[in-house]
């Protein structure tokens, strides 16, 4: 029921300050409260563009070896291969999501699913690493 006893005042003022200003991109039935204005859609591009320029910058001084999932994973097959009872004593493949997460997150800071462009995890460069480690594990574990 839309009659006005119902519609509360902040709605009812809401709609005519649209009505006044002719804003015609409100469809009723939509939360205005979830409208965001320019100035914040521009604030919110801002902080984000920040964020990701702040985790470019999070392994700047680290070896290269050491924030490359690829180049890490290689190492531990190395280590298999080499001496594979101390890597099994070592339980690696409980140790490795530990050791990847925060590569991984740095890496889905700027990932939007929502977004209509977005890739998707199966497509990233980190995710077909570990599938390409988890497949050659498997390999040598049958043999």
């Amino acid at each position: 029921d839309n009659s006005p006893e119902f519609i509360p005042k902040c709605r009812t003022c809401r709609r005519q300050a649209r009505e006044q200003s002719g804003e015609a991109a409100h469809h009723e039935g939509l939360s205005s409260d979830e409208e965001l204005t320019p100035t914040e859609v521009d604030e919110f591009q801002k902080s984000k563009d920040n964020v990701v320029e702040d985790s470019r910058k999070i392994f700047e001084d680290v070896h290269a070896d050491f924030c490359d999932i690829r180049k890490i994973l290689l190492k531990f097959q190395e280590w298999k291969e080499k001496f594979p009872d101390s890597y099994c004593d070592a339980y690696i493949s409980f140790c490795l999501p530990k050791l990847l997460n925060p590569l991984i997150r740095v890496q889905l800071i700027s990932w939007n699913p929502l977004e209509q462009n977005f890739t998707e995890l199966e497509e990233m460069p980190w995710f077909r690493a570990i599938e390409e480690f988890s497949d050659a594990e498997n390999v040598s574990e049958s043999k």
